[in-house]
């Protein structure tokens, strides 16, 4: 007889997968959770000392539940006839090519998980789409798991995730609710209750939200949409404020005191990146515009439209500042993971800016405590479309450098493009004294002292922030 009360499944060990089922171990002794994956290296690094991602806390909850409750394998055969419960969290990528392309999700991960599901499957599961899917997944997953020839039952619940990198551990641990939808009738109903137990056991009941499937999965499309377009709304009034010279700051202290609006997302920058904003925002834009809402789709579309413009707009700034022209001249990155405490560079606006330097034959050295130049190029490659082989003397163009000093000395200017809290307390006048002059500053994301950083001597220009030089009555 098992000791464990109940056996959940991961389908897929990446940013979402690994830390859910991590804090489900931990809170959950008596539950049995394995992530399983294909790729042996991504087991065996969550098998090791050194995991496949960066999340603060994560390594401790793995450390202390890995080998009690929580295992890591690529038996995916084994651990499916095994659970309960099955989850997918596998990627479902922006389609690149046929019907859709550009904006449509791909949603084959998915489907080939429901296929494995039911082509192995001795027994009825509740499976559990994770992944951020199109409203109505469900169904095709539904649809593939009934047609299994042992005439299985199974269950298809919606929980999507609503983490952000950086401080997914405390999200999962507090998070503000827990969404699971599911078919409202009496099997529906009571798959849904069964996962609505395994998070009751460090969730307030009254913070799990059950509702039907399809609003369950439109629910994270619209989540994520929602933050975009505050992001997007600030920075266009960021350049605006650079127009006037009023200060985004002060506007976005002045607009977040009222409590209908809120605080957060107020902060501008060179604008969104990550696995998740433009993804599903552009995901939102093909479903509207299936279903005929022309109108909608473009609301929606122009939010990333002010995105890209935003980061455009940043690099378009150092040039012109840099007296038009950047060729042969080493700019300093500092950051390049799409925010801080995460090494994640899927979409992170530092790869389009060092791109569009590059393009203008400029030196880059990059330094970012927690990216590996590695992931640089692959990212690059799968979003840019650019390596070695189609513009050749890239790999010589950008140098990573192991600190933040060495990647300024000699520098014509510095960039921070990524918020990492180190980056506020660097020695200034060291690094002024060590680059070329005049010594530029383009502070990305807001975070530094431009007054000081002028008083030392640097020419600063930050965003949504008022030219001294231009407006001398300031």
């Amino acid at each position: 007889m098992s000791e464990f009360t109940l056996n959940i499944c991961c389908m897929g060990a990446g940013y979402v997968g690994g830390p859910t089922m991590a804090v489900i171990a931990l809170k959950c002794p008596q539950i049995r959770v394995c992530v399983v994956d294909l790729s042996q290296k991504q087991i065996d690094a969550w098998n090791s000392d050194s995991l496949p991602i960066y999340e603060p806390g994560l390594p401790e909850v793995v450390s202390e539940c890995r080998g009690r409750n929580l295992f890591f394998s690529t038996d995916i055969d084994g651990e499916i006839k095994r659970a309960d419960i099955i989850f997918i969290s596998v990627n479902t990528p922006t389609k690149t090519m046929g019907i859709g392309a550009g904006r449509a999700a791909n949603i084959k991960n998915c489907e080939l998980c429901a296929r494995k599901i039911a082509e192995v499957s001795d027994s009825g599961k509740i499976v559990v789409e994770k992944s951020t899917v199109p409203v109505r997944t469900a169904q095709a997953v539904r649809r593939v798991l009934e047609c299994n020839d042992k005439g299985l039952k199974f269950q298809v619940l919606s929980n999507p995730e609503f983490l952000a990198e950086g401080t997914a551990m405390e999200d999962l641990k507090a998070p503000d609710r827990v969404l699971i939808g599911g078919v409202q009738d009496e099997d529906g109903i009571k798959a849904a209750e069964t996962l609505v137990s395994v998070y009751a056991n460090w969730v307030p009941r009254e913070q799990i939200l059950t509702t039907n499937l399809w609003s369950s999965e439109l629910s994270k499309l619209v989540a994520n949409a929602f933050l975009a377009q505050r992001v997007s709304s600030i920075n266009s009034i960021s350049a605006l404020c650079e127009a006037t010279g009023a200060d985004v700051n002060e506007i976005s202290r002045a607009v977040g005191i009222d409590q209908r609006i809120g605080r957060r997302f107020l902060n501008s920058s060179i604008g969104f990146g990550g696995s998740c904003f433009q993804k599903d925002i552009l995901n939102l834009v093909y479903l509207c515009e299936t279903y005929g809402l022309h109108e909608c789709a473009e609301y929606w579309n122009q939010v990333i439209v002010m995105n890209d413009y935003q980061k455009k707009r940043f690099t378009e700034k150092m040039v012109s500042s840099m007296f038009n022209t950047v060729t042969g001249k080493k700019i300093a990155i500092l950051g390049y993971a799409f925010k801080k405490d995460t090494g994640d560079v899927r979409e992170t606006p530092s790869m389009f800016v060092v791109r569009d330097l590059v393009l203008e034959q400029a030196k880059i050295h990059v330094f970012d405590p927690q990216v590996k130049r590695e992931d640089m190029w692959i990212e690059m490659d799968y979003t840019c479309g650019m390596t070695e082989k189609t513009h050749p003397g890239l790999d010589k163009a950008v140098t990573t450098s192991p600190d933040a000093y060495s990647a300024c000395d000699g520098a014509h200017a510095f960039a921070v493009l990524t918020e990492w809290d180190e980056f506020k307390t660097l020695d200034f006048e060291r690094i002024y004294k060590g680059m070329a002059k005049p010594a530029f500053v383009f502070d990305g994301r807001n975070i530094l002292d431009h007054a000081k950083l002028r008083e030392i001597g640097f020419e600063v220009h930050a965003i949504g922030k008022p030219d001294p030089n231009k407006f001398s009555d300031l």
